[in-house]
């Protein structure tokens, strides 16, 4: 396929604001995950970023005032990203920005709150409640559209734990039909009630942080976070970029509404299908950002499918130990985090492992290593069998 060009990021998460922040937490291997206080929620562990709450939309915008727009808005602000947009804004004009964002629970948060106070005779929601603004699963582009002033394609991508990896996908194609020059894309997903308890229900929630491919793990932490990159085709205004997107690979198996197919089709699909366009072999690749949520089956079906697609010569490893499972956000921020890999050369090994699972045969690693990257793959794996792989090259 046509390579495009990250030509800006950031990213917002519990282990800091901005790239340098989530660089050197990564370097000195520091988790942001911490007990769970949320929503009435004190079970397990969780990654929650600090300061949201005291956080304010513009005021010309405050009809969207929820917690993920907040995430979004404060992420938007970091790295110099809405000044990078604006350059490029200029240049192509904005009908020719595009927005691709994913998204799987918006500003539920909201919606729960406002459900709180509702009438208790007639049931009716506060008049103050903003639904559309809010809660809306097109929320979040609207509102990063309007905060960016692009007035380009807009789409909201809610394919679960996928989702952000997805938007990337739509985002080439937009920009491989014409449909414009340039795309903002990425994902926000922020705490709520409903993740924590849902998650609790299914009993997929970790008692202490998160311990991806450890042989002992036992759940999730739901984390947030944000995750933004410029997409842009190479040459066009000169920009180096931070790294470049080779390929990507999606598939479906809808196995099951929350578990892994075991057999990992689906996975093996994504991954062989980015190689392909990538134009790459895997032997090509250096490092695996993978799904990796620490739980018992989902682990277990990434690795046979790694194992499956690239043996036990590559490097892998999953952050989620540092952020938690940040859902709908997971694909946009591990795809930054992959791109800071590239660019420093280095593999952050699973946080929390005391012994890698020994049925395991692909190459987990537990420890940093400096290492010279070529190209990456980072791994997004979500319910009902939604499967996105994204293959990044050095600039």
């Amino acid at each position: 396929m046509t390579p495009l060009v990250v030509t800006a990021g950031t990213a917002l998460s519990a282990i800091g604001p901005g790239l340098a922040a989530t660089g050197q937490a990564l370097a000195a291997r520091r988790s942001g995950l911490e007990p769970c206080d949320f929503a009435g929620v004190s079970s397990g562990y969780a990654g929650r970023v600090t300061g949201v709450e005291a956080h304010a939309l513009p005021h010309a915008l405050r009809n969207f005032d929820c917690r993920n727009n907040r995430l979004a808005d404060m992420a938007l602000n970091l790295d110099g990203f809405a000044a990078h947009v604006a350059e490029a804004r200029a240049f192509y004009g904005p009908a020719r920005v595009a927005v691709v964002m994913g998204t799987s629970t918006s500003g539920i948060l909201s919606a729960e709150m406002a459900y709180a106070r509702r009438d208790a005779a007639s049931g009716a929601m506060p008049a103050d409640f903003d639904q559309e603004h809010t809660q809306d699963l097109f929320s979040l582009p609207r509102y990063v559209a309007a905060a960016l002033d692009l007035g380009g394609p807009v789409l909201s991508v809610s394919n679960a734990c996928a989702s952000s990896s997805r938007a990337f996908v739509d985002a080439w194609h937009f920009i491989e039909a014409g449909l414009c020059d340039a795309a903002v894309v990425g994902g926000v997903d922020s705490l709520c009630g409903m993740t924590l308890r849902g998650f609790g229900a299914l009993g997929l929630i970790a008692a202490g942080p998160t311990r991806p491919c450890d042989v002992a793990r036992d759940g999730i932490s739901v984390g947030e976070a944000a995750g933004f990159v410029l997409l842009e085709r190479p040459g066009v205004r000169g920009a180096t970029g931070l790294a470049r997107l080779l390929g990507f690979g999606a598939s479906s198996d809808g196995h099951h509404m929350s578990s892994p197919d075991p057999a990992g089709r689906g996975a093996i699909a994504a991954m062989r299908h980015a190689l392909a366009r990538a134009g790459l072999t895997a032997d090509d690749i250096d490092y695996i950002n993978l799904h990796g949520t620490g739980s018992q089956a989902n682990d277990a079906m990434e690795d046979m499918a790694v194992f499956s697609v690239f043996g036990d010569r590559v490097r892998c490893s999953s952050t989620k130990g540092w952020t938690g499972h940040t859902l709908g956000a997971s694909g946009a921020l591990e795809a930054v985090m992959s791109i800071l890999a590239l660019q420093q050369g280095f593999v952050p090994g699973c946080l929390n492992v005391g012994q890698v699972d020994p049925g395991f045969r692909a190459r987990v690693v537990t420890e940093n290593e400096r290492v010279g990257l070529r190209h990456v793959v980072s791994n997004a794996f979500g319910f009902g069998g939604t499967n996105c792989s994204l293959v990044f090259g050095a600039v």
